[in-house]
């Protein structure tokens, strides 16, 4: 009696060693609402502990890993999956950061031509006067003093 009772210990651990780490490879998939940057498997917020025990009664029940991704998006929204897939909704998650940074260089481009000084060509009295100034520099050259 004991070894029967021992072996069902010993299967339903090795069962939900195989549920936990089913549950954990879908929970990989879906993003913390909460966090925003990090897995349902990753997160401590309520929220994805809440979405991880939705998965894995999703899996006791016998749903396909497919069927719990198309149950969390109608629930939650495109923005659940972690890798979200390419629709017309969803380009600004997929292209938004390529925009804003691409945008950010042309502003900065933009920002630091703008403040390159122009180079404006000097009036002929000036250039005169830049004249009379560099000769009366090479008619007096200044003499340095030679210590010995």
């Amino acid at each position: 009696m004991l070894a029967t009772q021992a072996q069902t210990v010993t299967s339903t651990a090795a069962t939900d060693n195989a549920l936990e780490k089913h549950v954990l490879a879908v929970s990989e998939q879906l993003r913390c609402l909460v966090c925003q940057n990090q897995t349902i498997a990753d997160s401590h917020a309520d929220l994805a502990v809440d979405l991880r025990n939705q998965v894995r009664e999703k899996i006791q029940q016998g749903m396909s890993d497919q069927d719990i991704f198309d149950f969390m998006v109608a629930r939650y929204g495109d923005f659940v999956m972690y890798r979200p897939p390419l629709h017309t909704t969803t380009w600004l998650l997929w292209f938004g950061p390529f925009l804003l940074l691409f945008g950010g260089l042309f502003f900065l481009v933009r920002k630091l031509r703008q403040r390159q000084p122009e180079q404006q060509e000097l009036s002929e009295s000036e250039q005169q006067r830049s004249a009379q100034l560099l000769n009366s520099d090479a008619e007096h050259p200044s003499q340095e003093k030679e210590t010995t």
